[in-house]
């Protein structure tokens, strides 16, 4: 069996440096602390078996650095996809950075033994 097992989403912020990728962290560190993913004990296969699918939105794609996120994740085999979306809050006297907001999906898969 394979497939989508689990699906865990997330929410972050970077306040005040319009850190893109640190809002990407704090999105994916929110999907992951805030539960306790025990898949491969449940499946009888390592950690290290599980694929982990992020999806990112935010609303500068290209201003995500993959390579930063991949040190976020303990163990798994993560592949990452960063797309329009999240959100961008003007600082009210339009000095400054915007306040970044970034969701994050994780999906989460295995290949259970027959």
């Amino acid at each position: 069996m394979s497939g989508p097992m689990i699906v865990e989403f997330g929410m972050g912020t970077s306040l005040r440096r319009g850190d893109y990728t640190e809002a990407a962290a704090r999105a994916i560190r929110a999907a992951l602390w805030r539960n306790s993913i025990n898949l491969s004990e449940y499946m009888g296969v390592g950690k290290d078996a599980m694929r982990i699918g992020v999806r990112i939105g935010c609303a500068r794609p290209e201003a995500v650095d993959v390579a930063a996120l991949a040190d976020v994740f303990p163990y798994g085999q993560v592949t990452f996809v960063v797309e329009q979306g999240g959100l961008d809050v003007a600082r009210p006297d339009g000095v400054g950075h915007p306040t970044v907001m970034a969701q994050a999906a994780l999906i989460v898969s295995v290949d259970v033994p027959s």
